[in-house]
């Protein structure tokens, strides 16, 4: 039976004990979630071993320390997502390179600590933006205090901020001085100057990884098309030929379209007009060339190329001789027929074979003495020279390059008037050969070990060789202009290198190195004012 009178009474009760009882403790506040392997507090966070910042760190983060990261290299505007970050530190890390605009966003950034490091470039400007440094800690670093460090010595000079002393491991002269030390720097750059030809006065230059792609390749080409700058690659692994375009805020090179198929080994761009085509050369299934669509946006199927007459394509050639746009296929099967194929406003036709049975590797197209030749290597023979006939239109044998079997491809490139030719050859020695106006000669042999390409290529009037290999380290030569040779300027780690391919965009240089077991790597041509 309820008893409605006495209610009031127990809820006060209750009420006055509640009262009486201390208050529950509070739960402490948790640290904001930090994805491994970070510790992250209020407004700070500690990252060890990491690859780079990671973008999951709190909004509003004041302090980021990265201790024994893996990272190679601090990349432009690599914190820019951290614009609250007042103090820094990189500390026993692995990178070796600090990029031009490292710090660029970081516009409340007091300190900045880069202690024991293994840096061996950092760009002239890696500092620039960093408005409110007051601090900079760079112990632990060691410099050759070279021309290559003029710039720091000058900026050091000039800053407001307070640094720590940069010691020097070299030359021998300046070994554990400090660089404000250093008393001039003009021998070292005359020196350099003298060294380096091709750079001006106190120039370094350097190919530092900018991009890594997640996918082994065989083959690179790139075209413009409507002031965007765009690449082509054939992936035969995946049965893509993946087409990326430059991303003009990001820096990068960024996934545009994808053209499937099966086996593709190469993707050759064709502007006829305002119309995009690309050649996908495909081992099964037949070659086909796909044209861009607007309508689409994508590249979609265009015409099929006669598998009676390619077989096995190995290599495809654009030119042009009188207006009139042509490519040639080079296929290395006994069945096949390299082949040269002609627009015609409607699509493109075959148009000459040129050869049967030779097994031919690669097709070279180039101008000698203001006449149009194609330069066919082949595993069977040695090189041929065939010849544009004005009257009959179409390619004639004219001579050949003896002494020369086993030839896998053939570049030509042009330095200083002078005509050029490189060939390659997977065992023994690659040559370069200069035309004397009457037959190629060779002015240089290079050593090849499983090597599928010798790339010739420019940035800036410096000119390079990039010779892969398939057992060791691959290397890029450098033309020295006094002694008329090319020369080792570096070794880069590219697993299985099929080609070297140079692109350049919004005043940057690139160069694609494909790899049939490996990443396809994007390196960087850096070029540092040492004179300034």
């Amino acid at each position: 039976m309820a008893v409605p009178a006495r209610v009031p009474a127990v809820c006060a009760a209750a009420a006055i004990l509640v009262l009486l009882l201390p208050p529950p403790p509070v739960a402490p506040r948790r640290p904001p979630r930090c994805a491994p392997p970070c510790s992250c507090w209020r407004e700070s966070a500690l990252c060890v071993g990491a690859a780079g910042p990671p973008r999951s760190l709190p909004a509003g983060l004041g302090s980021l320390s990265l201790v024994n990261g893996s990272f190679s290299e601090v990349k432009d505007r690599m914190f820019s997502h951290l614009p609250s970050l007042q103090l820094l530190l990189l500390n026993s890390n692995s990178f070796t390179v600090i990029r031009d605009d490292a710090f660029a966003g970081l516009f409340h950034l007091e300190y900045l600590f880069i202690e024991g490091n293994k840096i061996e470039t950092i760009s002239r400007n890696a500092f620039r933006g960093l408005r409110d440094l007051t601090h900079l800690d760079l112990r632990g670093n060691k410099f050759e205090c070279d021309c290559k460090a003029k710039w720091l010595f000058l900026w050091l000079k000039m800053t407001n901020s307070t640094v720590s002393d940069v010691l020097c491991i070299g030359p021998a002269e300046y070994q554990d001085k400090k660089l404000n030390d250093v008393t001039s720097f003009d021998y070292e750059c005359t020196t350099t100057a003298r060294m380096y030809p091709n750079c001006c006065k106190c120039m370094f230059l350097d190919f530092v990884v900018h991009q890594i792609l997640p996918y082994q390749s065989v083959s690179v080409d790139t075209f413009n098309s409507k002031n965007d700058v765009f690449v082509a690659i054939a992936q035969p692994s995946m049965e893509n030929c993946m087409v990326l375009e430059w991303d003009h805020i990001e820096m990068n090179f960024r996934s545009y379209d994808n053209i499937t198929g099966q086996s593709i080994v190469g993707c050759k761009a064709i502007l006829v007009g305002d119309q995009v085509f690309v050649v996908v050369a495909q081992l099964f299934g037949g070659s086909h060339i796909y044209k861009y669509d607007e309508s689409w946006t994508k590249f979609v199927k265009f015409q099929d190329i006669e598998v009676s007459r390619i077989s096995k394509p190995n290599d495809i050639e654009l030119f042009e001789i009188d207006s009139e746009m042509f490519f040639v296929i080079a296929d290395s099967s006994k069945a096949g027929l390299s082949t040269v194929y002609k627009w015609n406003n409607k699509g493109f036709y075959s148009y000459q074979s040129l050869h049967e049975w030779f097994r031919d590797t690669d097709a070279e197209f180039l101008d000698i003495d203001g006449k149009s030749h194609l330069i066919l290597s082949s595993r069977s023979q040695v090189p041929i020279i065939l010849q544009w006939n004005k009257v009959s239109k179409k390619f004639v044998p004219h001579s050949e390059i003896p002494n020369m079997e086993d030839v896998l491809a053939v570049k030509s490139f042009r330095m200083q008037d002078n005509l050029y030719i490189t060939l390659t050859r997977f065992i023994g020695d690659s040559r370069v050969m200069k035309w004397n106006s009457k037959q190629f000669v060779e002015i240089q042999a290079l050593p090849s070990r499983g090597a599928m390409t010798l790339q010739p290529f420019s940035f800036k009037n410096n000119y390079y060789l990039a010779l892969g290999s398939d057992y060791t380290f691959s290397q890029i030569y450098q033309w020295d202009g006094e002694k008329k040779i090319f020369r080792l300027f570096k070794e880069i780690y590219v697993q299985a290198p099929r080609s070297f391919t140079a692109v350049s965009t919004d005043r940057r240089d690139f160069f694609f190195a494909s790899s049939f077991k490996g990443n396809t790597q994007i390196f960087e041509h850096i070029i540092i004012d040492l004179s300034l």
